[in-house]
């Protein structure tokens, strides 16, 4: 059984790569092709597949198959879980 520590350090992982904020960011403007990704980072798609790899475990983005390409899309409730647990974590950070 994954413990909460490993649970934290996927999505501590996922957030501390630029191209993978770059991705978050994107996808706030709603669900994208992993195509128009690549088009957009620029990069191989051997990498993308890293990144969104890394982003999918944490529970941030969601994927789903169209066809030959997936399509990623931010994850609510994974961002309400690492928001609490965050707050949870500095809960008693002295000022």
């Amino acid at each position: 059984m994954i413990n909460q520590y490993e649970k934290d350090a996927k999505i501590f992982k996922a957030l501390c790569d630029p191209n993978r904020l770059m991705i978050i960011e994107m996808l706030q403007n709603g669900d994208m092709c992993a195509c128009k990704i690549l088009e957009d980072l620029n990069i191989v798609q051997s990498t993308l597949s890293h990144h969104m790899k890394i982003l999918c475990e944490s529970g941030l983005v969601e994927g789903i198959r169209a066809g030959k390409w997936m399509h990623y899309s931010l994850s609510k409730q994974g961002f309400e879980t690492a928001a609490a647990r965050l707050a949870e974590i500095t809960r008693n950070v002295k000022q």
